[in-house]
C-alpha cells in the first residue's frame, strides 16, 4: 500500500471480501443480533475463502501476508455491515493464534494453526480476570508443575466464543508474583483443549454484539500436557506482546469500517427524507455532522494504516498502533452517533440498523484496551511524562 491508497493487489483483498460479505444482508446480521444464534453460515464463507489464514504463515497453510492485508480484510466484513458481530466472529483467528505460529514447538504448530484456518478448531483466548482487569501482571489464574505438565486453576473474564470454542489460549502464573524479578516474569501462555468437565462458562448478558458472546470462566484443575506449553515458561507475557499492537491495529480499522458503513446508511437516508418539502440533507445541522464524521473516519484511517506498515516493515509500531485503536474508536463512535441522530426517530428503531451500529460501536472505544490507558501510553512514551499509574 502507498501512503494513500491500495495496491491493485490490495483492492483485489478488498473486492474478493465484499463479495463474500454481500451474500449476508442486513437482515442476516438483524437476525444474529436478535436471536443471539453465532453468524456459522458467514464464518464458514469466509473460511472456505482462505481468510481466517490471512496472516499465518505460508508454510502452515496460511496466506502469510501481513498486518495491513489483515486490516483491509477486516475493515471490509465491518463496513458490509456486519459491524462488529461479523468481524468479532472471525477475528480471534486473524492474530490471535500468532504466539503459536511464532513461539511454539514445530508439534504444536503443525497441530494447532492449520485447523485454526480451516475453521475445524474455534479458539477462545483467557487474559482478562475479574479482579486485574488490564494489569495483566496481577493475574491470579496459577499454573502448578505435574509430573506431566501443569494444573491450571483460577477465573477468566470477556472470554469471546467459550460457549463455542474447543481449544484456548491462556495465560497463567507459572511462579508467584512475589518471587519473580519483574511483574511481567513467570506468566506462561498455553494452547490447549477447552476441556468443559474442569472449565464453566457463563454466557454475560451485553449491550451489544449478541451473537458473539462473552463468558465468565471458572477453571479448576485443569491438566495441561506439556507440549501445550507455548515458549519458554515464564515468557508468557513477552509472547502475548506480539500480538497487541496487530489487535488494536484491527480494533481502529474495523471501527472505521462500521463508522462507514453508518455513515453511507445516513447519507442515503438524508438524500430520501424529505421534510417541509426538501431532503434533510439540505438542512447544515444534519450535513455537517456526516461530513465532519468523514473527515475523522478518513484521518483514523491513516493512522490504522500507518500503524499498519509501521508493524510489516518490523518497525516499532506502539505509539500508532495505540492511536489507531484511539482514533478509529472514537470516530466510529462519532460517526454512529450521527447515523442515528440523522435518521431521528426512526435511528432508534431496528430495522434502519445504525441503532446496532451504534450499539456495537461501544466496543472499540473500551475494548482491547481503555481510551485513558491509550492515553497514559502516549503521554508517557511518546511525550516522555512522568507515569501516572
Amino acid at each position: 500500500m502507498s501512503a494513500f491508497w491500495l495496491s491493485d493487489e490490495q483492492q483485489a483483498i478488498r473486492d474478493s471480501v465484499a463479495r463474500v460479505c454481500a451474500d449476508f444482508d442486513a437482515e442476516y446480521w438483524r437476525r444474529t443480533d436478535d436471536t443471539g444464534e453465532f453468524p456459522e453460515a458467514f464464518v464458514a464463507a469466509m473460511a472456505a475463502g482462505g481468510w481466517l489464514g490471512t496472516a499465518m504463515p505460508t508454510e502452515l497453510g496460511g496466506s502469510g501476508l501481513g498486518l495491513t492485508e489483515a486490516a483491509i480484510m477486516m475493515q471490509a466484513v465491518a463496513e458490509s455491515g456486519a459491524g462488529f458481530s461479523g468481524a468479532s466472529a472471525m477475528h480471534l483467528n486473524i492474530f490471535g493464534p500468532m504466539p503459536i505460529a511464532k513461539f511454539g514447538s514445530e508439534a504444536l504448530k503443525a497441530s494447532a494453526i492449520p485447523r485454526l484456518i480451516s475453521g475445524e478448531d474455534k479458539i477462545c483466548i483467557g487474559i482478562t480476570e475479574p479482579d486485574s482487569g488490564l494489569d495483566t501482571t496481577s493475574l491470579t489464574t496459577r499454573a502448578v508443575r505435574t509430573d506431566h505438565g501443569y494444573v491450571i486453576s483460577g477465573r477468566k473474564v470477556w472470554t469471546t466464543m467459550a460457549q463455542r470454542a474447543n481449544k484456548m489460549l491462556i495465560i497463567a502464573r507459572t511462579t508467584p508474583k512475589d518471587q519473580v524479578r519483574k511483574a511481567t516474569e513467570g506468566l506462561s501462555l498455553f494452547y490447549t483443549d477447552f476441556d468443559r468437565s474442569k472449565i464453566s462458562a457463563t454466557v454475560i448478558p451485553k449491550m451489544g454484539r449478541k451473537a458473539v458472546e462473552s463468558n465468565s470462566v471458572f477453571i479448576d484443575g485443569l491438566e495441561v500436557p506439556e507440549g501445550d506449553l507455548i515458549g519458554e515458561e515464564g515468557r508468557g507475557f513477552y509472547y502475548l506482546l506480539e500480538g497487541l499492537n496487530p489487535e488494536r491495529v484491527l480494533f481502529g480499522a474495523e471501527a472505521v469500517g462500521l463508522g462507514r458503513a453508518a455513515l453511507a446508511k445516513a447519507t442515503t437516508y438524508a438524500k430520501e427524507r424529505i421534510v417541509f418539502g426538501r431532503p434533510i440533507g439540505q438542512n447544515q445541522g444534519v450535513a455537517h455532522p456526516l461530513a465532519r464524521s468523514w473527515a475523522e473516519l478518513e484521518a483514523a484511517n491513516l493512522m490504522a494504516f500507518k500503524a499498519a506498515a509501521l508493524y510489516d516493515a518490523g518497525r516499532d509500531c506502539g505509539a500508532e498502533a495505540n492511536a489507531a485503536k484511539y482514533l478509529g474508536g472514537e470516530a466510529g463512535f462519532n460517526a454512529c452517533e450521527a447515523a442515528v441522530l440523522a435518521h431521528g426517530g426512526m435511528g432508534y428503531a431496528k430495522e434502519y440498523d445504525v441503532e446496532r451500529y451504534f450499539r456495537e460501536v461501544m466496543i472499540a472505544r473500551i475494548a482491547p484496551i481503555s481510551r485513558e490507558m491509550v492515553l497514559n501510553y502516549i503521554a508517557e512514551r511518546v511525550l516522555g511524562l512522568p507515569k501516572s499509574y
